[in-house]
């Protein structure tokens, strides 16, 4: 079982004022201060999404969504900031259902974001639809949609839907990154697609033992916020592997340096703290579309 403790202090150790604000509110439901969500929100580019390190001042869907993953563990998803992201990833949406970084980042992405990338692409998609899906009927929502602008988010996320099925081999694997399975894992369980979301899931439980810590957490985080419960078969698995990787100082490591340790960590105990959305609608999002 995970050391709760041990990590809550883990991270009120080695974290920061917005990573202690996250801490708060996942653990206890305590509202940051409004001057912790205005750090949190700092460098929105005008259009609504948020610039990558890496990207100078355009607007990037990774670094986008890595900001809302934050935001989301402040309760900040209904604030303007976030509406107008999530109005920005909706608007961003590629006629052929997918998303894409914009091609003047061709020579700064890294692998993972780099524009005309197919494994990239499918990747960005995962993650792009994640936010949508979540922040939605039986998420996070808050009105106005923001989808409103583009088309209904029902729309939105039956084109992505169709590009993530479209993406599976018949044994479950994709063609992309670790981290687009379980993405679109969780995009498709929301999205009514269980068995195409349960092969995802089986090939993930099969690969959770050779995953890194933060994987793990990724993982098991991204699906509990899709609604699964502790007792899904492949976020059982994870969350044991969690238990078996803690480190004796309450954290888990990141795979990108001692820095993001608190980050792997506060993912972690979003997994174990999670309490699930309502259940998805029983309409299926994108059910008759052509595969």
């Amino acid at each position: 079982m995970v050391d709760m403790d041990a990590a809550i202090g883990f991270v009120v150790a080695h974290g920061d004022d917005v990573d202690r604000a996250r801490l708060s509110w996942l653990c206890s439901g305590t509202a940051p201060a409004e001057d912790i969500l205005a750090k949190a929100e700092l460098g929105q580019a005008p259009g609504g999404g948020w610039p990558a390190l890496w990207g100078g001042e355009v607007a990037s869907v990774d670094a986008t969504c890595f900001r809302l993953a934050e935001l989301d563990d402040l309760d900040g998803l209904r604030r303007p900031a976030a509406r107008a992201a999530l109005s920005w990833l909706a608007a961003g949406q590629r006629p052929d259902g997918c998303w894409e970084e914009d091609p003047s980042l061709a020579e700064l992405a890294p692998e993972w974001a780099r524009p005309g990338d197919p494994e990239a692409r499918l990747y960005l998609t995962a993650n792009a639809a994640f936010w949508l899906t979540v922040t939605g009927p039986g998420g996070t929502a808050a009105e106005p949609d923001p989808a409103a602008a583009t088309g209904s988010r029902a729309e939105i996320l039956a084109r992505a839907c169709q590009v993530l099925r479209a993406g599976l081999a018949t044994d479950g694997s994709w063609r992309s990154y670790l981290v687009t399975g379980w993405l679109s894992a969780a995009v498709l369980y929301r999205a009514g697609w269980y068995h195409e979301s349960a092969q995802i899931q089986v090939a993930l439980g099969e690969r959770v033992p050779g995953m890194s810590a933060a994987d793990v957490a990724w993982l098991a985080a991204a699906l509990r916020r899709a609604g699964m419960s502790q007792h899904d078969w492949v976020v059982k698995v994870a969350l044991e592997q969690l238990s078996a990787t803690q480190r004796r100082d309450g954290g888990w490591p990141s795979d990108d340096g001692l820095a993001f340790d608190v980050h792997t960590t506060l993912a972690a105990i979003r997994a174990v703290r999670q309490e699930p959305p309502e259940p998805p609608p029983v309409e299926r999002v994108g059910r008759h579309a052509a595969p």
